[in-house]
């Protein structure tokens, strides 16, 4: 109409919305087809990790069926939470070859570290500290484990097994030693160091220093008997003991078993414990005998292998690459690694046979 607005006029040309290419055309479609697939993907990994448990998973897990989270969404979430196992959980598996432990938290149990202004922080060796390990060595495979970083540790261990008669591990969780905790005994001073197996365990007060202390040379007989007697559980007998002072009640323990009759009938005979603890004694003499008379020897050696490590170690910036690519340093004078003589009665590296019990001292 005269005078009315003009209605735009169609040129024929297409908007540039419909202009993509055949190739753009293609790459959107695919873009939608990979994220589709991706989506997919999510769905079905998510159903996946809610599947029912497997018989192999729930032993590497340690887990009984009635204990394993039931429903799909709590199985889901456990197993999203194992993918990141590689960055919080210990690196292997089980921390010790297979074999029956002991287990010792040793600051303020065995050691302790005192600091003044003349001399610095020091470290003192509880009393009776020497005899207590290389007594009960013959009952126990002795484990340290702790949580210092090694150049904390690897001193204190060092002047604790001079000449490397044990060898060394480490440990957080009982579970992860490979050992049965039916014979497993844990002594700490820190009932929070051993919440998670609470019933291996012996808390003891702690050692604060003084030299006169005998807490630790007491516990020898209760420990001694068990390394003897082999219970097949030990954790009856620690719940036992419970909230009690062990070295004290296990004393009157075994005072009542050896009081004499009402009627004496002349000497009584000696016990089966005091037969075996006779041996031990008698074993832990020859033994300290052993190093006395070798001393000389074990002391050549053992800076023999110091040589041979410090000459291990690389000079300058090529050798440490040559070290780095497969290409280890070796002394010019070496010949073979010095060993330790093997020498019968000699407290060698722990028996790996399941009768061997394991005594684990940890380090805080």
């Amino acid at each position: 109409m005269p005078g009315g607005p003009e209605e735009p006029k169609r040129t024929g040309a297409r908007s540039s919305k419909d202009t993509l290419s055949s190739a753009e055309k293609r790459r959107k479609l695919m873009s939608r087809v990979m994220l589709a697939i991706l989506a997919g993907g999510v769905v079905a990994h998510t159903l996946y990790l809610g599947r029912e448990w497997e018989a192999d998973e729930l032993k590497e897990k340690r887990l009984r069926l009635e204990d394993a989270p039931a429903t799909r969404w709590a199985r889901t979430a456990e197993r999203f939470s194992d993918l990141f196992d590689y960055f919080n959980k210990p690196a292997f598996p089980e921390l010790l070859p297979p074999p029956f432990p002991p287990h010792t938290e040793s600051h303020d149990l065995l050691i302790t570290s005192t600091w003044d202004r003349q001399h610095g922080w020091r470290t003192a060796k509880r009393p009776g500290l020497d005899y207590f390990l290389a007594y009960i060595s013959q009952f126990y495979e002795v484990v340290i484990f702790t949580s210092q970083p090694s150049w904390t540790a690897d001193p204190i261990v060092s002047k604790l097994d001079r000449y490397n008669f044990s060898s060394r591990t480490a440990s957080t969780d009982l579970s992860y030693l490979n050992r049965d905790l039916s014979k497993v005994v844990v002594l700490d001073t820190h009932p929070e160091h051993v919440r998670l197996q609470p019933e291996n365990a012996i808390v003891l007060p702690k050692w604060k220093g003084d030299p006169n202390d005998k807490g630790l040379i007491a516990m020898i007989p209760f420990l001694e008997s068990i390394g003897i007697y082999k219970p097949a559980d030990v954790r009856p007998i620690l719940q036992a003991f419970e909230g009690k002072d062990v070295a004290l009640e296990y004393a009157k323990k075994e005072a009542e078993a050896k009081a004499p009759p009402a009627v004496p009938r002349g000497q009584p005979p000696p016990t089966y414990l005091e037969q075996k603890r006779k041996e031990a004694q008698h074993q832990y003499q020859e033994e300290q005998k052993y190093l006395r008379d070798n001393k000389e020897q074990l002391e050549k050696l053992l800076e023999q292998e110091q040589q041979a490590m410090a000459a291990m170690v690389p000079s300058n910036l090529w050798e440490a690459i040559d070290q780095i690519s497969g290409k280890p340093k070796v002394p010019a004078d070496a010949t073979a690694t010095p060993g330790t003589p093997a020498t019968p009665g000699t407290p060698a590296t722990p028996s790996t046979t399941p009768t061997t019990p394991t005594l684990e001292f940890r380090i805080i």
